[in-house]
């Protein structure tokens, strides 16, 4: 068996199938795994290590946790971010909605790591109503209808955006796919895995390689030559080119790079399109609140900026070619829920802040990136700012060269990072999980949701049905379809 592509997806597929006792063998572009996932230092003279493209995965199942017994701190994680007190009417129309919103993704979660269930089945277990305004109608315009209030119509709405630019209101539903993938990976209540920030990639790892997995690191896969029977391999590394022959080959990159490898030929109109901006920082202390509020809970939550008019002016302006003038997004505390990402040696009171901007594709940093980035974290760190009682930029650490702890991810550096291709971390849009009522569910592979054209090649990435904003799901799925062809 070969994995190709060593991120958590990947490591998760290798780990399953190690342990079931099939010959694994994982190959990984980069000198590390993990993908998303793995950390890195970011900041000279200070400790920590964080993926500062983790921010738009959600954290792994806790059933995947317990399955391989990883080792990852837990942590109360509610389901949605932070917003101030509104009156009794919509605090109201607040709690209904998400009771909605939860009644659908209580009967999906459960189907994730199972074989993919019919949309019939799912339309039939949840009120009429609710399925109408979450799947057949654009959340926009839901969202409009249920809530007044510009910052409750800002928090509902910004998770329908993450990793993508469109319309609230378009009539393709691509933001209502993303809303319920996102609610699926929130998981509201009890105790769940810390998002994979810290040293998740590290773990995976780990349990891949103590099941028995071999795990090559810069290996570069330039070829896969898959047919009914089998497929063969070819990577390069240090010492030359290589090649293995596999029962199954289980793909841990986005389908448009597979079928480059396949040998179709790389098509330019069909590359994925990011759209995020990634802030990691370190800070002194936790920012003041102008609301009063706690820091240390709203962002421990996640804090949403920009509100409703944001992201719809943001979308605007971002189909226009420019940075948004109000960048809205999240603003999140890793550290409060993982401490051990700091490291050692860190000062007392800080901690890491991530930030993850909405409505900035991969167009707005074409040409002149260096400039085009500086000023959407310009642009980020205002709209921040509005919310706080000090500017940002003053409770900002310093590294060794006296430079503010500040990282800044783009799509672009995504697709350098992880080739991700277009910096497009979902690997593509996002479908609905469950599938279309007269699939063809055949074979394992369709089962599953990981099939390719290829019998002997298998999705195990994000570009799995099921698994763009999931973590491990992708990689949960392959092996069980895997384990069940044999």
């Amino acid at each position: 068996m070969t994995v190709v592509g060593g991120g958590h997806n990947g490591l998760v597929a290798a780990a399953y199938l190690a342990r079931a006792g099939l010959s694994v063998l994982v190959l990984e572009r980069l000198d590390r795994t993990g993908g998303a996932a793995g950390a890195t230092h970011l900041f000279a003279g200070h400790g920590a290590r964080f993926a500062r493209h983790s921010s738009v995965l959600s954290p792994l199942p806790l059933r995947i946790v317990d399955e391989l017994g990883l080792d990852l701190p837990r942590a109360a994680r509610p389901a949605a971010p932070y917003g101030p007190g509104v009156d009794d009417d919509e605090h109201a129309a607040w709690q209904a909605f998400h009771a909605d919103v939860a009644s659908l993704v209580d009967r999906v979660a459960p189907t994730l790591l199972e074989p993919l269930p019919v949309e019939r089945t799912i339309r039939d277990a949840v009120d009429g109503t609710t399925w109408t305004d979450l799947v057949l109608q654009p959340i926009g315009a839901v969202v409009e209808r249920r809530f007044a209030d510009d910052t409750l119509r800002g928090l509902a709405a910004a998770t329908a955006l993450v990793g993508t630019t469109v319309s609230l209101h378009d009539p393709a539903l691509a933001q209502n796919r993303t809303f319920l993938h996102r609610h699926l990976g929130a998981r509201p209540g009890g105790d769940q895995p810390v998002p994979l920030g810290g040293r998740g990639g590290d773990v995976l790892a780990q349990a891949a390689s103590e099941g028995g997995a071999e795990i090559l690191t810069g290996a570069g896969v330039s070829r896969i030559a898959g047919g009914d029977d089998g497929a063969e391999v070819t990577w390069h590394d240090a010492s030359g080119a290589h090649t293995v022959s596999s029962r199954h080959v289980l793909s841990d990159v986005a389908p448009w790079v597979l079928r480059i490898l396949l040998g179709d030929g790389e098509d330019p109109d069909s590359k994925p399109v990011g759209s995020h901006l990634a802030l990691t920082m370190l800070v002194d202390r936790l920012p003041a609140l102008r609301s009063g509020a706690d820091p240390g809970t709203a962002l421990g939550v996640g804090l949403h900026v920009g509100g409703y008019a944001g992201l719809e002016q943001a979308h605007a302006d971002a189909a226009a070619g420019r940075v948004p003038a109000v960048l809205p997004g999240e603003l999140r505390s890793p550290s409060l829920a993982e401490p051990a990402v700091l490291g050692e040696g860190a000062g007392p009171g800080q901690h890491l802040l991530t930030f993850l901007g909405l409505h900035t594709p991969a167009a707005l940093f074409d040409h002149d990136r260096d400039a085009r980035r500086g000023e959407a974290v310009e642009r980020a760190l205002a709209t921040i700012d509005d919310h706080l009682v000090e500017p940002l930029r003053s409770c900002l650490a310093t590294d060794a060269d006296g430079n503010p702890c500040l990282s800044a991810a783009v799509p672009q550096d995504a697709e350098a990072d992880l080739a991700a291709p277009g910096g497009q971390l979902f690997h593509g849009d996002l479908d609905w999980p469950w599938a279309p009522n007269r699939a063809r569910l055949e074979t394992p592979a369709q089962r599953w949701g990981v099939q390719t054209d290829v019998d002997s090649v298998m999705v195990c990435g994000s570009g799995a049905r099921r698994a763009g904003v999931v973590a491990g799901v992708g990689g949960h799925n392959a092996a069980h379809a895997v384990l069940e062809a044999r």
